[in-house]
């Protein structure tokens, strides 16, 4: 007689082995899209007015100051391009040039930080994007001037060794030092989808074009998606939560974060894929850049250490070359360097806010280092699903109470009239 029974599990319990759950994760979706049709619904008139995106970069529209930023922005580059020339060939001592280097960096984050605050005609936005590229331009100087001293400082043991200046660079693969010092290297640097400087980048044969015609149109299609996310149901829900705000009722305004979460984490993920997959490939594939590592499995991350070390690989390796690992070499503790990335982090995140607001709240700086006991927090109670469910939980709450308090702060600075005296 044949048999209807055998040793086995259920299948929700660990040791089943089952995992293809994908019905489940197409039900969540479902379930999701559901809840939130509502927001399809009109409810305040067709808000969405690709007019109105102009206002937010120019308040005059015969003023262009943020572009004019960005172009003076060459200036500094420049200027860290001849420090590094005059150094090659020895016009420059190291101490001169170190201190030629930090002078220009120092300019590179003051000065737009100043024009940013005292010029008038500058919006947020526009000052907000002009400060993105000296902070990418920060980061990128720090590095070319790292790997060039690096590149000296191996021509001058070679030297040492040989007991000869005859061979005057350092052969690394196509490109040896000091060659690489030309416009055309920098600029490909500057422009490249990377913080970390080279001599030779990893290069992809040739340009795909269809591969290049879809990160285009991704790029297209998102940026209306995005912003007509933000304008029919983003701001209506920041608007109605100003009074709840103004009156302290909690029970409101916890409701208004909740409500404000989903659009919020929504857009945050149509931000990531379009920043870092179709943006910074379409960069790539034009430049014909092969690293294409721009992001690693940050959704299956199990603690918030694992997030911050894969959902941006481009700083993340910036972090580690220029930052943590020098201050290894310098005799710090793994904690102290993390900590010190983590206060390096807070520090442009705030630069990237509070300047372009034009009021300093400390949000940004203290959410970044709220990460600090968070990541512990998540590594020491929670473990494999439970900790990547306590990850998306601190990425769906934690940024709509960010944008909630710097727009309740900036409402109240800019738009609340003071009371009577």
């Amino acid at each position: 007689m044949p048999t209807c029974h055998r040793l086995q599990d259920s299948l929700f319990s660990s040791d089943s082995g089952f995992s293809n759950y994908r019905g489940v994760l197409n039900w969540c979706v479902v379930m999701l899209t559901c809840s939130d049709c509502h927001c399809l619904i009109p409810r305040y008139g067709i808000l969405v007015d690709p007019i109105q995106v102009v206002s937010l970069f120019l308040k005059d529209p015969y003023s262009w100051p943020a572009l004019c930023l960005v172009i003076v922005a060459n200036v500094f580059a420049v200027a860290a391009f001849q420090v590094e020339k005059r150094l090659a060939v020895g016009a420059l001592t190291e101490q001169a040039g170190l201190l030629l280097h930090v002078v220009n960096l120092a300019t590179v984050l003051c000065f737009p930080a100043a024009v940013a605050l005292l010029l008038e005609s500058i919006t947020p936005v526009g000052s907000v994007l002009a400060l993105m590229v000296y902070t990418i331009l920060f980061l990128k100087l720090v590095s070319y001037r790292d790997v060039n001293l690096w590149c000296r400082e191996r021509r001058a043991k070679a030297t040492a060794a040989s007991g000869s200046k005859a061979n005057g660079g350092v052969a690394l693969c196509a490109v040896s030092y000091p060659d690489n010092l030309t416009y055309s290297d920098l600029y490909y640097f500057l422009f490249a989808p990377t913080l970390c400087y080279e001599l030779n980048f990893p290069r992809s044969p040739r340009i795909r074009k269809r591969f290049l015609l879809r990160r285009l149109l991704e790029m297209l299609f998102f940026t209306q998606l995005q912003v007509g996310l933000i304008q029919q149901w983003m701001v209506p829900t920041i608007q109605n939560s100003m009074k709840p705000f103004k009156d302290m009722d909690y029970s409101r305004i916890m409701e208004r974060l909740l409500k404000l979460a989903v659009p919020n984490h929504l857009i945050w993920l149509i931000f990531f894929y379009w920043l870092f997959h179709s943006c910074l490939n379409a960069v790539a594939e034009l430049m014909q850049f092969g690293d294409r590592e721009f992001y690693r499995d940050w959704w299956n991350s199990e603690s918030v250490t694992y997030f911050w070390q894969n959902w941006n690989i481009p700083v993340h390796k910036w972090c580690i070359r220029h930052f943590y690992k020098p201050m290894l070499r310098r005799g710090s503790s793994k904690w102290a360097a993390r900590t010190g990335v983590f206060l390096a982090s807070a520090f442009f995140h705030e630069y990237l806010v509070s300047i372009p607001l034009r009021m300093f709240r400390l949000w940004a700086f203290t959410g970044m280092m709220a990460q600090i006991p968070l990541a512990w927090i998540v590594s020491r109670f929670f473990r494999g699903n439970y900790g990547n469910a306590a990850v998306w939980l601190t990425l769906i709450i934690g940024q709509p109470v960010a944008v909630l308090m710097y727009v309740h702060d900036y409402y109240v600075l800019n738009y609340e009239a003071p009371p009577a005296a």
